[in-house]
Formats: C-alpha cells, structure tokens, sequence
C-alpha cells in the first residue's frame, strides 16, 4: 500500500510521468470521438473530414497538456482547458450545429424520408437524413413543374436553425392549386362558371373525402381555419377580359398531373361550344386609321420643276 502511495506521490511530481498520462488520456480520447463519428455519420466524405479534424485537434490539446504539465500550475491547467473548449467550439461550429439540427429533426417533426420540403433554397424529395446532412433529390429549377432535376442535394442539417422549413406534405399530404381562365368579354359568365365547376369536380372531385380526413387532423393538431376542401370557382372584373379563378384540393405529389387534365378538359368544352365561350388573349387590334387632313397655311405649295 505504501508503495502505491509513494508511486502516486512520483507521478504527481514527475513532469514526465505526467507527461505521458495526458497524451495517454489525449489519444484514448481521440480513438473515443473517431469511432463515435464512424458509427454515426454515414456518408464517407463527412466521415473523412470529421475525423481528420479530430486528429487535429487531438494534437493541439496534446500540446497545451504537455504545457501545462510543466507549469505547475492549476489555475493554468482550467485557463487552457477553457481555451482549448472555446477553440473546440469554435472550429466544429457547423459540425456541432448539424449535430443539433439531427437531434432536432429527430423531436421537433420537421420533415422525415419521403416528406417534399424546400430546405436551404433547395425544393426537393427527401430521400436520407443523415447525422450531419440532409439528401434531397432536387425537384424544380430549370425543370418546370414538380418534377425531378435528376440531381442529388446535400444540405445540413444546420438550416433548420437558420431559415424557415417548408413542408409539402409532412401533417397534410394535400396542397390547394389554381388555374385562372381568361374569357372575353359577351359570354354568359353563368355558363362559363358552370361549365369550369363541372370539369373541375370531375378531374380533382375525387381527392375532397381524403383531403377532408386529413383536414380534419389538422383541426384537431393546430389552430387553424376550418377551410373548404371542395373546388371552387370565382370571377373578377379587369379592363379586357371576365377572369374566373379555379380552385381546388390536389395531392402534392400530383400538382402537374391534375392541371395537365384540368386545361384540356376545359379546352375540349371551350371547342365543344361552338364558339359559345371563348378564352381571351392579350392581343392588340388596329379598328381603323382616321384620315388625315394637311393644309399648308401662309403661303403656297412650289410648283413641279420643269423637265430637264
């Protein structure tokens, strides 16, 4: 017992000895952290990357150990571990924030895989979510339309802290869509309304009792407004044309789809009324040129040259 007690006395004095026990701790905890980020993050290049800088930054708290085991002093020891802490802190910054976004969107629901969301400017299906990033495949951009670009994003999960999440079907798999018909002016407005609520309840009819479900949940989950599920049509006045507004429920996976079907429904009805009604166009129409009358006043017009 006394040896022991003797042998702890020779490491608390002896530089070396203490020397060894911090590099000892310092590489006992960089294999600690490494293999937690191996387990954890699934993609190899952030894989790569964290743990080089681990590696990193095991050797500069190597070094400040190794410092402070000849100091002597305690006070010290806290002041870099402080320092090192606050260096830590500052040079895994993002690491840590994509960490805390995981966790996030692990009890915040957020979005899950499947879910369409538009998350750091990105608009897309989420296909992976990863301990630091979130995959997308990208929908939109130069692609009109819900559709894929064929491009894979990666984005941190960090940017759930930093701008707003737009979900697209997390609590509501259901997006309300518009189409606006221009009409020229001289149809009965009567028959035109009729006519778009037919085709609209005969294209979108069919998702108003799913819709209305799912609203329902909402109403139960959220403070909101009890809105109508049901398509609607409403006109307004403007200086060419009668402009009738078309709405209605729609799964957001089917936005194109839907509208695609609406237009040529409506087109097929337009043709079929034999000039009854008739879509509008911004175009420009010369009725007539009025004639122009020149007098000259004070004087007289020359006369013709003679021939030469």
């Amino acid at each position: 017992m006394n040896s022991i007690l003797e042998l702890l006395r020779a490491v608390g004095t002896d530089h070396w000895a203490r020397l060894a026990i911090a590099l000892a701790l310092c590489g006992f905890a960089v294999r600690a952290v490494r293999a937690m980020v191996n387990r954890q993050v699934e993609e190899p290049d952030a894989r790569f990357r964290l743990g080089k800088t681990v590696g990193r930054v095991g050797w500069f708290v190597a070094v400040l150990l190794v410092v402070n085991a000849f100091s002597g002093s305690l006070s010290g020891m806290f002041a870099s571990l402080s320092i090192i802490g606050a260096g830590i802190a500052f040079a895994l910054q993002e690491v840590i924030a994509s960490a805390a976004g995981r966790m996030a969107l692990t009890s915040g629901r957020f979005y899950r895989v499947g879910d369409r969301v538009q998350l750091g400017g990105i608009k897309g299906d989420v296909i992976d979510i990863g301990f630091l990033r979130t995959t997308l495949m990208e929908i939109g951009d130069w692609v009109k339309g819900d559709l894929y670009t064929g491009r894979v994003v990666r984005v941190a999960n960090s940017f759930v802290f930093k701008e707003p999440v737009f979900n697209y079907s997390g609590d509501f798999g259901f997006l309300w869509d518009e189409v606006t018909l221009p009409v020229t002016y001289g149809v009965n407005q009567a028959e035109a309304r009729a006519m778009l609520g037919r085709v609209v309840q005969e294209v979108a009819g069919e998702y108003v009792a799913p819709a209305t479900g799912e609203w329902r949940e909402m109403l139960a989950r959220y403070r909101v407004e009890n809105a109508s599920l049901e398509p609607m049509v409403s006109l307004v006045l403007t200086d060419n044309w009668l402009e009738f507004t078309v709405r209605y429920a729609v799964p957001f996976d089917r936005r194109r789809a839907v509208k695609d079907r609406l237009f040529t429904r409506i087109l097929e009805e337009v043709e079929a009324s034999g000039g009854a009604l008739r879509l509008a166009s911004a175009t420009m129409a010369l009725v007539s040129v009025p004639q122009l009358d020149l007098r000259l006043v004070g004087g007289t017009l020359p006369s013709s040259p003679p021939p030469g």
